[in-house]
């Protein structure tokens, strides 16, 4: 069984005890959250596709850690002009732990 859910702008394909990395959520270590932007349950051979979220669907999934992403490093250049800029980012990311899925 498993289940498409958006998660703070983006879209997983999660299952049950399955660990996941999504954008920086504002719940705290050890908190459970629950998603009810469900847009599809596969259960075997049964699919609800919802229209554009299943009705009464919900995915509890629980915190386990808060982290920062790897770095990223951006490197802009114009060729013969001497500009070089050179920018670094690390994205804050969430670890979660699914441990339900509702239909």
């Amino acid at each position: 069984m498993y289940a498409i859910v958006e998660i703070a702008g983006q879209q997983f394909k999660v299952e049950k005890d399955r660990k996941v990395y999504v954008h920086r959520l504002e719940a705290e270590e050890g908190a459970q959250v629950e998603f009810e932007n469900v847009l599809l349950i596969e259960n075997g051979s049964d699919v609800k596709i919802g229209t554009p979220t299943v009705a009464g669907a919900k995915v509890t999934a629980k915190v386990l850690s808060h982290l920062k992403g790897d770095k990223v490093i951006v490197f802009k250049k114009r060729r013969r002009k001497g500009y070089q800029k050179k920018n670094g980012h690390r994205q804050y990311l969430t670890q979660i732990q699914i441990e339900a899925i509702q239909a």
